[in-house]
């Protein structure tokens, strides 16, 4: 009743106007109760308020889409950049390798030693390369979808950690707290084998950047259908201007460049976690420790994320 007052109302100024202007000196009167006349306003003032929200709405939604527009684009070319890095520089660097091995035949004592240098270089960007080139692909391949026991995942992830410390003589103690009541972790949905590489990456790195006679520390739990992995260390820790950058390619902590790595583990974790529809979370002390939580959702990706494909048993 209320809006068909509102739609009269504003016939009859419409109306004044026309007959104002047709006329000129035509007076009109028109008498309407207190009841209809508050209705009325409040009508259009209602009208008027869900006009500007759906319009804020409108912008609001358009300015998402641009910006994930945006972000997409700036993804694809990232990949493309990656890919024309790595077919740019593997043949020169394959001929590099090539020519080494055959000065290396005749070479004196001396000129072999600079020539290995020259070899190990030349295998470390070769490796740099394929491990960029898997990052790219990485982005944009199918996930093989399949029941994921995290817990015995990530109990093979230390094993691999502990066996690789005592090969090369360090003193980490690697400690495992899984939950086991009243119940263990649940099974996630997920690519097993992307999903060992983020936790086997996070618990090296913990191992490698802690001292001789320091501790990391593994720990799960459940928690609002999700699961979190955590890892904790006593480590030389991250710089705290540092937190952000780590998890991008070839960024590294800036007390941590003297020591071996290529800057993608973190990178490959954050890309793994977040094609799962996940989280990755780094808290960190310089001098002191770090901790990073990885969180995957135990119903596994999206329906509307990344293309994925189930794998067959």
């Amino acid at each position: 009743m209320w809006l068909w007052w509102g739609i009269a109302v504003v016939v009859v100024v419409a109306l004044m106007i026309l007959a104002q202007v047709i006329w000129g000196g035509l007076n009109l009167y028109v008498t309407v109760g207190v009841p209809a006349a508050v209705g009325a306003t409040g009508t259009a003032l209602l009208l008027a308020v869900a006009l500007v929200a759906l319009a804020r709405t409108r912008r609001r939604i358009a300015e998402q889409r641009l910006r994930e527009a945006v972000q997409e684009e700036s993804r694809n070319r990232h990949r493309q950049f990656l890919q024309r890095l790595d077919h740019e520089l593997k043949n020169p660097l394959t001929a590099v390798r090539a020519a080494v091995a055959d000065a290396s035949r005749t070479a004196t004592p001396a000129v072999a030693a600079d020539l290995e240098v020259v070899d190990a270089q030349s295998r470390r960007m070769s490796r740099l390369l394929t491990d960029l080139r898997k990052l790219a692909e990485l982005e944009t391949a199918p996930l093989a979808l399949e029941d994921v026991d995290l817990a015995e995942t990530v109990q093979d992830a230390v094993s691999a950690v502990i066996e690789e410390a005592a090969g090369r003589g360090a003193a980490v103690r690697v400690r495992l707290d899984l939950p086991a009541v009243p119940w263990p972790l649940p099974h996630v949905c997920g690519d097993g084998d992307l999903l060992y590489s983020a936790v086997y990456n996070v618990i090296a790195n913990a191992a490698k950047y802690t001292p001789d006679g320091g501790a990391v520390e593994v720990r799960g739990r459940e928690e609002a259908g999700a699961v979190t992995i955590e890892v904790a260390d006593t480590g030389i820790g991250v710089p705290e201007a540092d937190l952000d950058r780590v998890f991008h390619e070839l960024e590294r902590a800036g007390n941590a460049r003297a020591l071996p790595g290529s800057g993608l583990g973190l990178a490959l974790v954050r890309t793994i976690v977040s094609r799962h529809g996940g989280q990755v979370r780094m808290a960190s002390r310089e001098g002191v420790g770090t901790r990073v939580w990885l969180t995957l959702p135990v119903m596994g990706p999206s329906a509307d994320g990344p293309s994925t494909h189930a794998r067959q048993g």
